[in-house]
């Protein structure tokens, strides 16, 4: 019946109310007080009359806020979100009309506002699908020309972080690290030999012949050093250091926009969209940190507002002990699985490199990061990283009130997990890091362009994970 009224009745229908009730609750209250007149005095029957009419007033507010609340405040919060995942996040589904049924015309015109954009944004979609399936192509030539040539190359900017390296350089990185875009490149070489050939490089301006020490002292490379216009540089590595097999998959990872990027900086001013993040999620014998182990662990990483291709850890970790059956009928992980694989420590030092000068997100971090930090000295490591977690960035996008677990927010953000990869540690993060991915634009949009504001906005929810934990 109430769905036929307009939006403008219903809002005078409350006033209303809260007038009827209250005048309803006066008389009431007067009348029960003259009452006890008789019986007392008349100062007795109107104090007991007022503080009946207080005590009705409160109820009466209460249970009209809860109305309203329930089906005016909740509704709009719920729309207003959804329309930001669908001006922001690229969500196509329809808006949810039946929850705001109450707000008369306000959610229909609203889904016809999103319907109508995502038909223009379709339009687009599809000219930019033509235009990426070409340069995706070129880039497909481009990698296996590169890949003929007996040469590693690795693409530096001049803050001497990685821009670019091919499938053969990252067959040499991995001997020293994990790959990864951005990362700078003192990770991977001795700084004393890279400093070296690059002083002759601005000297002469002409290519470097050099010895480049890895890390750590880890190996030795005969490498080129060729200067790049606008700054950087190009390292050549001979490819008798490539162990590389004629069939293994051969990526061309890099991001051009790296170029032109400073040195990195993980304060609160820096912006969003400059921070790198390292998206993690593990699968463990129990749910007591205090006392469980780490069984398996998942990685991805986000540069530049999107998930790097090929850049990610899918390492079992051997927890020293048999995984409760209970426990693998969970994540499916089995002793046999986990049987030869490296403990925690190196496990855990692995993903600490991989997550240098990044922003480590999880979806419920403190239940992961508890584990990492009871084991921080058996990898040798301090886990100083600044953190997010999607479950407080949900609870600001779309309200404390709604359900953040991950299979609500990707329902909500149009993220599918395929089932084989639901409650796997890789599985998990990638749903964690494509969920990340889309709600960035969207807390841009809310005025939160900053990791500092983000962080602030996010402790106002805190209390979710307590609850959660």
């Amino acid at each position: 019946m109430f769905t036929k009224l307009s939006l403008r009745l219903r809002v005078f229908l409350f006033f209303c109310l809260i007038a009827l009730g209250g005048t309803g609750l006066v008389l009431v209250s007067l009348w029960i007080g003259h009452s006890r007149v008789s019986s007392t005095s008349v100062t007795d029957g109107f104090v007991f009359a007022g503080i009946i009419s207080i005590l009705g007033t409160v109820g009466l507010t209460a249970g009209i806020w809860l109305l309203f609340d329930e089906n005016v405040a909740k509704p709009i919060e719920k729309l207003a979100s959804e329309m930001r995942t669908r001006a922001h996040a690229g969500v196509g589904s329809d808006v949810d009309t039946n929850a705001a049924r109450y707000l008369g015309d306000l959610a229909p015109a609203a889904s016809a506002v999103t319907t109508a954009l995502s038909d223009t944004a379709l339009s687009t979609a599809q000219k930019v699908a033509a235009e990426t399936e070409r340069l995706a192509a070129e880039k497909a030539r481009l990698t296996a020309l590169l890949t003929e040539i007996p040469v590693a190359m690795i693409l530096v900017n001049a803050n001497n972080q990685i821009v670019l390296y091919d499938g053969q350089a990252a067959e040499v990185l991995s001997q020293i690290g994990v790959p990864r875009l951005n990362a700078p490149i003192s990770e991977y070489f001795d700084l004393a030999s890279l400093t070296s050939a690059q002083n002759k490089l601005n000297k002469t301006g002409m290519e470097v012949t050099f010895s480049a020490k890895g890390a750590h002292d880890r190996l030795s490379f005969d490498t080129r050093m060729k200067p790049m216009d606008g700054g950087g540089y190009m390292l050549m590595i001979d490819a008798e250091h490539v162990n590389i097999a004629p069939d293994a998959a051969r990526p061309l990872v890099y991001d051009f926009d790296l170029m032109e990027r400073g040195e990195e900086d993980l304060g609160d001013q820096t912006k969003l969209r400059d921070l790198t993040f390292a998206v993690f999620d593990t699968e463990t014998t129990g749910l007591l940190p205090h006392k469980d182990d780490i069984v398996q662990i998942g990685a991805v990483r986000v540069v530049n507002s999107r998930i790097v291709d090929g850049e990610r850890i899918d390492q079992f970790v051997d927890p020293g002990r048999p995984i409760p059956p209970a426990s693998t009928k969970v994540h499916h992980v089995t002793d046999a699985m986990v049987a030869g694989a490296p403990d925690i420590g190196v496990a855990g030092a692995q993903f600490h490199s991989f997550a240098n000068k990044s922003v480590i997100v999880a979806h419920n971090a403190p239940f992961d990061m508890a584990f990492l930090h009871r084991d921080k000295t058996r990898m040798g490591v301090e886990w100083d990283h600044p953190i997010l977690d999607t479950v407080l960035l949900s609870a600001v996008l779309f309200g404390a009130s709604q359900t953040h677990t991950l299979d609500a927010l990707c329902d909500r953000l149009d993220v599918t997990i395929p089932p084989e990869l639901r409650h796997t540690a890789l599985g998990d993060a990638q749903a964690t890091a494509e969920v990340l991915v889309r709600m960035l634009p969207m807390l841009e949009a809310r005025g939160l362009t900053t990791f500092g504001e983000v962080v602030e906005e996010t402790r106002r929810h805190g209390r979710l994970l307590e609850d959660l934990n």
